[in-house]
């Protein structure tokens, strides 16, 4: 009986992503990493779905043509995505780590180094790699407003909320990075340009 268990529960572990339609969300709940039930409009599940978006655009840009660096890079960056669902998913847990926000400090920094000095604001755009860069860091932005509001009804990491703030200003350095490997400058913003 011991040995059929066990192969049962081998079987569940190794297949636990086997059977997708399980219709236990059809009353409009969903289960965390706990084995607990929020509704799919708490705050925690939104800002769930604001990472798994944001994780989905970052696989948008990974279908163009990038620079080996910038590939490697969001290809991390998707995997501590998926770190901070899980934290995100499992409450009172801290997944994102010191070393994960250093690794962003120290990416941004070595991209922006060969960056000429910005002296006025730029627009979202250029080349479309540029342009789905800036999509990604808008949705960055969103998803750290999520994660304010959630942690102003219940604690998360602080960990957590610095990474996704230090991605944003990654984002934006990698729109410029971007447009430069494009062999475009920054498309720059002109106060008032229409206002005559």
């Amino acid at each position: 009986m011991s040995n059929i268990n066990n192969e049962e529960d081998k079987e569940r572990k190794g297949n636990r992503l086997s059977k997708i339609v399980t219709r236990t969300g059809d009353a409009g709940t969903t289960g965390l990493g706990d084995g607990s039930r929020t509704t799919k409009d708490s705050l925690r599940i939104d800002t769930i779905g604001e990472v798994d978006e944001l994780n989905s655009s970052l696989g948008l840009l990974l279908c163009e043509d990038l620079p080996a660096n910038v590939r490697v890079a969001l290809l991390d960056i998707q995997h501590d995505l998926f770190d901070l669902g899980g934290e995100l998913c499992l409450p009172g847990m801290s997944v994102i780590k010191d070393a994960q926000i250093a690794r962003l400090e120290e990416i941004a920094d070595a991209f922006n180094a060969d960056l000429p000095m910005l002296k006025e604001f730029i627009l979202p755009g250029g080349t479309r790699p540029a342009a789905l860069t800036h999509i990604s860091r808008t949705i960055c932005r969103r998803t750290e407003r999520s994660m304010v509001r959630l942690h102003n009804a219940e604690a998360l990491s602080e960990p957590a909320r610095r990474y996704i703030n230090r991605l944003s200003d990654l984002l934006f350095i990698l729109g410029r990075v971007l447009n430069r490997a494009g062999g475009r400058g920054d498309v720059l913003w002109q106060k008032g340009k229409n206002a005559a």
